[in-house]
């Protein structure tokens, strides 16, 4: 498997990642998921991805189910979620968008339902970050 940096985080990633968007949840099962994420790390893969609005985050729940189950050595892999959509059906205003308040429950949701410590890499769905996302981040 080829890795890169990312950017200056000196974080290597899988140039792959292996991500739970259409399929976790609607399409697929744990144990299908178990199998695929299997195979994905033993072939080099270190990138897993997910975001809060896949299956309104039960697609999270699967692939924390997943990882718990595997107990790969934490230090191995990286796992992102990306927010700004909400993980729920008709959110209210607050529940979604790039507000503070959003981004900080969004991370701490996805955390849980990651069954996680951290998440190393938290991406927004935004063209441009705007003001309240980079006071979040400083």
């Amino acid at each position: 498997m080829e890795y890169r940096r990312l950017g200056r985080s000196g974080l290597q990633l899988s140039v792959l990642s292996f991500g739970s968007w259409v399929t976790f949840k609607e399409q697929v099962a744990d144990n299908t998921a178990d199998e695929l994420m299997g195979i994905a790390y033993d072939k080099g893969i270190n990138f897993f991805d997910n975001a809060e609005t896949y299956a309104n985050g039960e697609s999270e729940l699967m692939m924390g189910r997943v990882l718990k189950k595997k107990n790969w050595d934490r230090t191995s892999y990286i796992v992102s979620s990306k927010a700004y959509f909400g993980s729920r059906d008709n959110p209210k205003p607050n529940q979604t968008g790039l507000s503070r308040k959003h981004l900080k429950e969004a991370c701490d949701e996805a955390l849980r339902r990651l069954q996680l410590e951290c998440v190393l890499c938290a991406t927004l769905f935004a063209v441009c970050l705007g003001s309240a996302a980079l006071a979040f981040f400083n």
